[in-house]
């Protein structure tokens, strides 16, 4: 019997290490079936991409293409890290200029599938005329994108004020709290009248409608045993097959040198605390709070009287974040008791230690994943649009809590979060947060699960791959 054909996938991720360490480890995965994978990015991007193992390294190939020069980004920007905020537009116009070098790269190499984010709305175009198919891989949870309704073709009246944000959508069928805050709908239209006259000239919401219309199938990192529901209701609402590969859950790794040293710094302070007790805090690599938001979130640790590690890096982009202090004698205060981590923390290592009991999370979906694949109880810090959405379907699902903010201007205060910190980590009605965290993470550690779904997408790749080619 002969042996089934090998497929060449290309993966081609938007310029965010947000979106391409997903990328990159789902094609770590395709290329562990023995399938041939091109990783595409630009020059700068690819050289600080993890290093590949041994074993699958000569399954993937990684293909650098040059980003165009666009005089309003600094030399060398090439990723969302690189830049402000408010330069990530002139980013997207720059992306848009590796239209052309991607097309030459896909008529020389005349890949199987490629697989492609959300900002490449010129993308599937191409693909089909080269008798290449395309796959959308949704690097969020599904609700996400079902919160936004239906594709381009909807008949669902439009929503226009911030209100009609704040009640879950119509065309949801079954009962959530999936819905925004008043302030977090505020930011999503503001940020959405600034799209209409960015530099790029395409707002996300064309961009990812575009993507999602144009593939063959939504590859989504996601399982059925979690949000069922929404997966199928995606389906429904974008008329594409949609394929979970998964919750990709971490696995820890050893790393060598400085890396190393960190973590033995790391684990000798772990090893003091009792287990379960100690709050584990990052807000992700974007997110760039307020001085206002430092100051109450360390106050309110200091208030909690708990042990915390707080992961603060302060090489985010952001001049806001570069210029925030703590309060003064926070540290002096809290010496022994807490740590405030500055350089690189193996986040993985740390949740997977039996010291933490609890994670303060900005609710981004990989950080999501990493907390509940080892069982830890979350406390719910969202600042970007979907971080806001997860926060609500995760203290629906009770495996979190989130600390309350006006629903204005969307403040939080430290007596909020020590009362948010105390109630999930040690008060008695929040052990069913607790409880809740444990019981997830039989889904969301279960390596062997996912491994099916990634073998389930594989061979659905074999199956309905574009016969053109």
């Amino acid at each position: 019997m002969a042996e089934p054909k090998k497929l060449h996938v290309a993966m081609f991720p938007w310029l965010a290490f947000g979106h391409m360490i997903p990328f990159l480890e789902l094609g770590k995965m395709i290329a562990q079936k023995g399938h041939r994978v091109s990783f595409i990015s630009t020059t700068k991007n690819i050289l600080r991409l993890p290093k590949l193992p041994p074993d699958i390294a000569p399954f993937i190939e990684l293909v650098s293409l040059r980003l165009p020069h666009q005089p309003n980004l600094p030399d060398e920007a090439e990723a969302t890290m690189d830049v402000p905020y408010q330069l990530v537009p002139y980013l997207k116009k720059a992306f848009d200029g590796l239209k052309e070098p991607l097309t030459q790269f896909l008529e020389g190499s005349k890949p199987d599938w490629i697989i492609y984010d959300f900002a490449h709305y010129w993308l599937p175009p191409i693909a089909s005329q080269l008798g290449i198919s395309g796959a959308f891989f949704n690097i969020f949870n599904t609700w996400s994108i079902c919160f936004f309704g239906p594709g381009s073709n909807s008949v669902h009246e439009p929503r226009s004020s911030p209100e009609d944000y704040t009640v879950p959508p119509k065309w949801v069928p079954f009962s959530t709290n999936l819905a925004f805050r008043l302030f977090e709908a505020k930011k999503m239209l503001r940020s959405q009248e600034q799209e209409f006259s960015n530099p790029s000239g395409v707002s996300d919401g064309f961009r990812a409608v575009s993507a999602m219309s144009g593939c063959e199938l939504i590859a989504a990192r996601s399982c059925s045993e979690f949000e069922g529901e929404w997966i199928n209701l995606l389906q429904e609402l974008h008329q594409k097959k949609v394929v979970p590969v998964g919750l990709m859950p971490p696995s820890v790794v050893d790393n060598g040198g400085e890396k190393d040293a960190s973590w033995l710094h790391i684990i000798d302070w772990m090893s003091k605390q009792e287990k379960g007790s100690v709050v584990y805090i990052a807000l992700g690599t974007e997110v760039a709070p307020s001085q206002d938001d430092i100051t109450e979130l360390a106050l309110g640790l200091e208030l909690s009287g708990l042990p915390f590690f707080w992961a603060l890096r302060k090489d985010q982009t952001s001049t806001t974040f570069d210029t925030v202090v703590l309060p003064e004698g926070f540290e002096e205060r809290t010496r022994g008791r807490g740590v405030v981590w500055t350089s690189w923390a193996p986040q993985i290592k740390i949740l997977s230690h039996d010291a933490v009991g609890g994670f303060v999370t900005h609710c981004g979906w990989s950080s999501i994943i990493e907390g509940l694949s080892y069982g830890r109880a979350l406390v719910l810090l969202p600042f970007q649009i979907d971080q806001g959405l997860n926060a609500r379907i995760l203290e629906e699902k009770k495996v979190g809590l989130e600390i309350p903010r006006d629903e204005e201007e969307g403040s939080f205060t430290r007596n909020c979060v020590a009362e948010t910190l105390r109630r999930v980590m040690v008060n008695e009605e929040g052990q069913i947060y607790r409880d809740g965290a444990m019981e997830i993470k039989k889904i969301f550690g279960d390596k062997h699960l996912h491994d099916r779904y990634l073998d389930n997408f594989v061979q659905c790749l074999c199956n309905h791959k574009n016969g053109t080619n």
